[in-house]
């Protein structure tokens, strides 16, 4: 990595935990990561196993940064902000990035200040083993060198996609952010039909497991259309013929956008709430 800034984090949950291990793992310096928490567990794990400065103090770390990644809970984020504002000098020289879910950039600018510099990220759950999905979107003020920089730090736990505006945001969020639930959903309903037929669970789990992964691994490594890769393993008259048929009677693409489309509501009303 080329663009080495001191950046903070707000926050040591398990996804700052996965971004910083993915940042060192890739070369950043540790020695330029900043993390704070307000319980020391976490910290010192952090610490012992990364090498990174740790504080309980938020704005001792931000106050020394170039970039703030703001990783705590949406209903936290007004306090958070408001000490921030309140003890940290030139937040509008300093980039700002939240992963928090639903609360939008304008609001963001009412906690700390007008001209401030704001990068909203939406990475999923597979970021915790570097395979993750992270959506951004910046405000008019974030300019390349600020999003290079942030994109190259999200790669380190996935790939990165970056979306014209916030309502772009909130679908991304709807079919990455929670896409990794509905694949569970559905790999337990394999497991148990499994189960159901004479399998052990452990074995059961590990028969949908593998075929989830390999299935993903086909896709990313085809440029066919899903629907081509569907077919290519469809022999006509099969039995995987008659299973992709139950799915289609049952109206499955039906009941994908009905789940996103509920989803993106959600995102929408949480934008709402704070």
């Amino acid at each position: 990595m080329t663009d080495i800034r001191k950046i903070a984090f707000i926050g040591a949950g398990n996804m700052t935990q996965s971004i910083v291990g993915g940042m060192v793992s890739s070369g950043y310096p540790a020695e330029q990561i900043f993390v704070s928490n307000p319980s020391s567990a976490k910290l010192e794990k952090m610490q012992s196993t990364l090498s990174v400065n740790t504080s309980q103090d938020n704005a001792e770390i931000a106050q020394q940064a170039d970039v703030i990644v703001l990783a705590v809970k949406p209903q936290l984020m007004k306090d958070v902000c408001a000490a921030l504002q309140a003890s940290v000098d030139n937040l509008s020289e300093k980039l700002i990035i939240t992963i928090a879910a639903g609360i939008r950039m304008p609001k963001y600018r009412q906690y700390l200040n007008d001209d401030i510099r704001i990068i909203r990220v939406m990475p999923n759950t597979p970021s915790l083993v570097s395979k993750g999905m992270s959506g951004l979107v910046a405000d008019e003020r974030v300019d390349d060198a600020d999003k290079a920089y942030i994109t190259e730090v999200f790669d380190g736990v996935g790939e990165t996609l970056w979306v014209s505006d916030e309502d772009q945001l909130d679908i991304l969020g709807a079919v990455a952010g929670s896409g990794p639930a509905y694949f569970f959903e559905f790999m337990a309903g394999l497991q148990k039909a499994a189960v159901s037929l004479g399998f052990d669970t452990a074995k059961a789990r590990e028969m949908v497991q593998q075929t989830c992964l390999g299935a993903a691994e086909m896709a990313k490594a085809s440029e066919l259309e899903l629907a081509e890769l569907r077919a290519q393993v469809t022999s006509k008259g099969g039995s995987t013929a008659k299973g992709v048929e139950a799915y289609q009677n049952a109206d499955l693409d039906g009941i994908s956008e009905t789940a996103v489309k509920a989803a993106v509501k959600r995102n929408q009303e949480m934008a709402e709430l704070f």
